[in-house]
């Protein structure tokens, strides 16, 4: 899976009627599925900007298309003039250097952004921009497939987190995008949050198919606001497990199941990814005379599998079921 991903942290500073700011987030482009992702926190939340959840404020998700997130000393009007571009046809590189350009208080030096999309052929692009007036910690780490951006936050080590759990993620892109902001679950990742004892104030989680509309997105959860050390992303967290229990079905979980290695010598491990077992999951192996030769009860995630009683150099046809009904097969070659 290919996946073009903008990690991007974020301030808010107090301008007029503005209030301070600092938000962690990710966006992201699934070039196989199509999917648009969109993830972030704060320690502003839903009292400041009443009705936008805090860091929710900055996600807008154009579904097959792209996504934006305008950061720091934030400008609705800087916003608006982003999605313009993004819907003219703009890249994301285009789009963040328009904005450095055409800053509507002429102050990009303050700004930060963050933009992903596909081009007409479907393959991901990333940008990002982070002015030189964003406040320490700030900067950014932009490679082939992703592009990460913060400022004021407690430093590079969030930064640093999120990256690494993202690249080493498997899963659907809301997954990769849950994890991933779990990197920066530590007290003060956002600095101004470091007195409370949490990472933010505010979370939410975002993902977008190419058939979405704009206000019915295929996940879409947020956190406005939490007591007094309570933690967002925990809170966060448990919203998105009990949308997954729902939202996946055992077919696509069952796609997940993993059995190797493939060719076999002694032993096999079965990996059933997300499926739950019960006391109706089995496993069974067929030789190619149909012949079954060997019966597997399965208690966990994963299992292993001895095969020195099966003959070498033979193919074998597996069989998983549950509940009296088969959720995947496959075959293998046992060696020597």
């Amino acid at each position: 899976m290919k996946i073009i991903v903008l990690l991007s942290f974020v301030f808010f500073l107090s301008i007029s009627s503005l209030t301070a700011q600092d938000t962690f987030s990710i966006l992201a482009v699934d070039e196989v599925t199509g999917e648009i992702g969109s993830a972030g926190a704060s320690c502003l939340d839903d009292t400041q900007f009443p009705g936008s959840g805090g860091a929710f404020i900055i996600s807008e998700i154009l579904p097959g298309r792209g996504a934006i997130h305008t950061q720091s000393f934030y400008i609705a009007a800087n916003q608006n003039n982003a999605r313009l571009r993004m819907e003219a046809g703009d890249s994301p590189e285009e789009i963040v250097n328009w904005l450095e350009t055409n800053d509507v208080q002429g102050n990009s030096s303050q700004r930060q952004y963050g933009v992903v999309d596909f081009d007409d052929n479907g393959v991901g692009r990333a940008a990002s921009f982070t002015g030189q007036n964003s406040l320490d910690y700030k900067g950014q780490r932009v490679g082939p497939n992703y592009a990460i951006q913060g400022n004021i936050l407690i430093g590079p080590e969030i930064l640093d987190s999120m990256e690494a759990r993202f690249l080493s993620s498997t899963g659907t892109l809301a997954e990769r995008l849950m994890y991933s902001l779990q990197g920066a679950n530590v007290p003060g990742a956002d600095s101004r949050c470091l007195n409370e004892g949490v990472s933010s104030l505010s979370a939410f989680v975002r993902v977008a198919r190419p058939e979405d509309a704009e206000d019915e997105l295929y996940l879409d959860l947020n956190i406005p606001l939490t007591p007094f050390g309570v933690e967002p992303i925990d809170e966060l967290q448990d919203l998105f497990d009990s949308w997954l229990l729902t939202s996946v079905t055992e077919e696509e979980l069952a796609s997940q199941i993993r059995v190797f290695p493939n060719p076999a010598t002694t032993t096999m491990t079965i990996d059933l990814g997300g499926i739950t077992t019960n006391d109706q999951t089995y496993l069974e192996i067929y030789a190619v005379t149909g012949a079954l030769v060997k019966t597997e009860k399965l208690t966990q995630a994963k299992t292993a599998l001895t095969l020195s009683a099966m003959a070498a150099n033979n193919m074998y046809f597996y069989r998983i079921i549950k509940d009296q009904r088969a959720i995947a097969n496959g075959k293998f070659i046992k060696l020597n």
